[in-house]
């Protein structure tokens, strides 16, 4: 496979096929993906909403209503909508959670290990808790790194994607009640197929040239 091929050819999709749906193993392969992205020790500071129902898209929508009335058609006519969360805090419980899955799924080779690898977890933590102050953006970091993980894996798997962060969050927050469950939505990715409608389809893609932002040491 040629990874670089589908990072030519993937682009945002503006119109998606109300019609066509996703595949059950094709979806099952992106949640896999989501899954398993990479996050800065281990933190994975977050949660996947995923709407393939039309009451559940019906719902997802409800934040991109008025000021982001554009974007509800990209949610209530793709095939399955994401919303991608990241934690509001990142407490003791959760750093304890985290520690004993590593070692239930065999990553410790011995109790100095697994005590390095809480050291250096709440080291990073601690260190954007207290010194940076910006924990939370960046828990939001990482939910980002979710987000390209997804984006590519859904190209390589031929289904098109529209990320949007333009949606009311306080509204699908409280419609799902993040909140209280230690969330907030962060940004929400439509996947289906195109319709032949969708005039970006039909645009060459647009980026700098090589030589302006690769730079080889």
């Amino acid at each position: 496979m040629n990874i670089s091929h589908f990072a030519q050819t993937r682009y945002t999709t503006k119109v998606f096929d109300p019609v066509r749906k996703i595949p059950e193993a094709t979806l099952a392969q992106l949640c896999t993906l989501l899954r398993n992205s990479p996050s800065s020790v281990n933190s994975q500071p977050w949660h996947f909403l995923v709407a393939s129902s039309e009451e559940g898209k019906a719902r997802v929508a409800k934040a991109t209503q008025d000021a982001f009335a554009f974007n509800e058609p990209k949610v209530k006519n793709a095939a399955t909508v994401i919303v991608l969360c990241a934690r509001t805090a990142m407490e003791p419980a959760q750093l304890a959670h985290l520690l004993e899955q590593e070692q239930a799924d065999g990553r410790f080779a011995s109790e100095a290990a697994k005590a390095g690898q809480d050291a250096g977890r709440n080291k990073f933590v601690n260190l954007h808790r207290f010194d940076h102050k910006d924990l939370q953006h960046w828990m939001e970091k990482q939910v980002y790194l979710a987000l390209g993980t997804l984006l590519l894996g859904a190209a390589t798997l031929e289904v098109d994607a529209c990320p949007m962060e333009g949606f009311n969050a306080a509204a699908l927050d409280a419609e799902f009640g993040l909140r209280e469950k230690g969330l907030t939505s962060v940004v929400v990715v439509s996947l289906g197929y195109r319709s032949d409608e969708d005039f970006n389809a039909k645009l060459p893609k647009s980026r700098l040239p090589a030589q302006e932002v690769l730079t080889i040491l």
